[in-house]
């Protein structure tokens, strides 16, 4: 994957084009994890993508230019970072079809603060989509005779956008919902 994104992107990031420190980054959520749901992005642009209040408004510039690639994937963190750094200006000129949006908007960026669904692990942490928790007790799943044992690590998980207290991930190959008050973030 990283070698069709390399030839894709140029060999630097997608989103600043930098051409050092450069990774593979999966725009969450992910149905295949391939590379049509991937860019090639730099250390600094990845950091400042996974810690929300850590942007730097000028490394941010370059979303005048990224968000008009033709690879989904970049318009998708392009909407996502003019969201959360609120540049209305350059967000009503760009256009995404309705998939494209709606993938856009899975992570929950863009709302405003007082609609925005917030899921908190057992001792109040913030969980975002594609983290990873510790269950912190038993949990019996139910429809089915498996327990899920405490202290199973539960890897990129996603998050019920309707209710901050469920949220999905796969325990023993089997995708179940988990109530937030019994995990606790890695």
């Amino acid at each position: 994957m990283e070698r069709t994104l390399n030839k894709r992107s140029g060999s630097q990031c997608e989103l600043c084009t930098a051409t050092e420190n450069l990774k593979v980054y999966q725009v969450l959520p992910t149905k295949k994890a391939g590379a049509d749901e991937s860019i090639l992005a730099c250390t600094t642009c990845i950091d400042q993508i996974e810690n929300p209040g850590n942007e730097d408004q000028n490394h941010w510039r370059c979303l005048n230019e990224s968000m008009w690639s033709e690879h989904i994937p970049v318009q998708v963190v392009s909407w996502r970072m003019l969201s959360r750094l609120r540049n209305n200006e350059l967000l009503e000129q760009m256009y995404l079809d309705e998939d494209t949006l709606a993938w856009a908007q899975a992570t929950g960026e863009g709302e405003e603060d007082e609609n925005k669904v917030i899921h908190r692990d057992s001792n109040g942490v913030i969980l975002s989509t594609g983290d990873s928790v510790v269950l912190i007790k038993d949990l019996k799943v139910k429809g089915s005779s498996m327990v899920a044992k405490q202290g199973t690590a539960v890897r990129n998980i996603r998050l019920d956008h309707d209710n901050a207290e469920y949220i999905e991930g796969r325990v023993d190959g089997q995708t179940i919902v988990i109530i937030t008050q019994y995990v606790k973030k890695i």
